[in-house]
């Protein structure tokens, strides 16, 4: 498993959630996409200066060579990975996915994904997609990404998006940085994302 930063960087939280997988069964990696910087949680602004000046073309580097480390580790077995990621890595986890073909099986991101714009060529997606998103988000709307899940299932791809009622962004962050923490949202998503997992890799 590939685990992706959300825009504060690789923080302890990041690094737990590998640890709940690997207590899964999962081998679980999680690259630095900011070579070594981060933002508390209070440091909103600089969070969104490290996300905006992340360089595309390294991030995508950086994650193929933790999809290529995962898959000749001798713990893991198969020839292809699952990515999850929360926020910007919800949406990082989509694109590394578009990018890599039959090398990612699985992809659960949690509220992000990449719109308009940011959007990727989505022919090279062959990973079956389970998202978690949150009702009420000002980052990523649910709106649109439920969108997207409908164009992408009319394309024939394999995509469930999960909307949360009630839920603002960053629910399954137990450090609650946003204030917007829901215990029962976030279990309930880890538990599908934990099956879903299972089913695909």
């Amino acid at each position: 498993m590939v685990v992706l930063q959300e825009w504060w960087g690789l923080v302890p939280q990041i690094r737990g959630v590998c640890d709940r997988l690997a207590g899964e069964g999962f081998v679980a990696l999680a690259p630095d996409l900011y070579h070594g910087e981060f933002a508390e949680h209070t440091e909103m602004d600089r969070a969104g200066e490290l996300m905006t000046s992340l360089p595309p073309d390294r991030a995508a580097r950086d994650m193929s060579a933790a999809i290529d480390f995962l898959l000749a580790h001798e713990a893991t077995t198969g020839g292809a990975v699952g990515v999850t990621g929360f926020c910007m890595g919800g949406m990082l986890a989509l694109l590394i996915a578009a990018a890599e073909g039959d090398r990612v099986a699985a992809v659960a991101p949690f509220y992000g994904a990449p719109l308009g714009e940011g959007a990727p060529d989505w022919s090279g997606l062959t990973a079956a997609v389970e998202g978690h998103l949150a009702a009420n988000d000002d980052f990523f709307p649910s709106e649109a990404i439920t969108v997207l899940g409908d164009d992408l299932r009319e394309a024939g791809r394999d995509v469930v998006f999960h909307v949360y009622e009630g839920t603002g962004h960053g629910f399954a962050n137990e450090e609650n940085p946003l204030g917007t923490w829901d215990e029962a949202a976030a279990a309930t998503a880890w538990g599908r994302t934990v099956e879903f997992l299972r089913s695909h890799l």
